[in-house]
């Protein structure tokens, strides 16, 4: 049986760490298929014309052919270079809750994360993705520094 694991993926130095890792464990397990997630951070809750809506639309397709082809592509590319078995996907929403949910559907049995390194008032107040995902995640969730 092919065990799936999640890597949440953020375009930084920490993404690449948690790639490294999970290419490290995948090593270990055998017979394993990684996935490259990366989420772009997007609030449901805003008011808009229909005009807006279509720019906001267009603007989310763009987003996710950018992730996809600066950020998860690359990764998937080196992923099966190396290989391993590997798909990646973009998506909108709450990071932690997006890369949890996801993990769930694909079955996936652990997330690996790279450490946010950003510190302010938001996160302060807030939290950061990495705290909720650990906090909240149905699989065990490695945080990579």
């Amino acid at each position: 049986m092919t065990v799936k694991i999640v890597i949440g993926l953020d375009g930084t130095d920490t993404g690449e760490r948690a790639l490294t890792f999970a290419k490290d464990l995948a090593s270990k397990i055998g017979d394993c298929e990684l996935v490259a997630i990366y989420v772009i951070e997007w609030s449901p809750f805003t008011f808009q014309t229909a005009e807006e809506n279509a720019q906001r639309h267009k603007r989310r397709e763009e987003e996710i052919a950018l992730a996809t082809s600066r950020v998860v592509q690359p990764a998937v590319t080196q992923l099966e270079k190396d290989g391993f078995k590997a798909t990646g996907m973009v998506r909108h929403g709450d990071v932690a809750e997006t890369l949890n949910r996801m993990t769930v559907e694909l079955g996936a049995v652990q997330i690996i994360v790279g450490r946010a390194s950003s510190d302010g008032f938001a996160k302060r107040i807030f939290g950061s993705s990495t705290q909720n995902l650990v906090m909240h995640a149905d699989v065990p969730v490695t945080v990579v520094g």
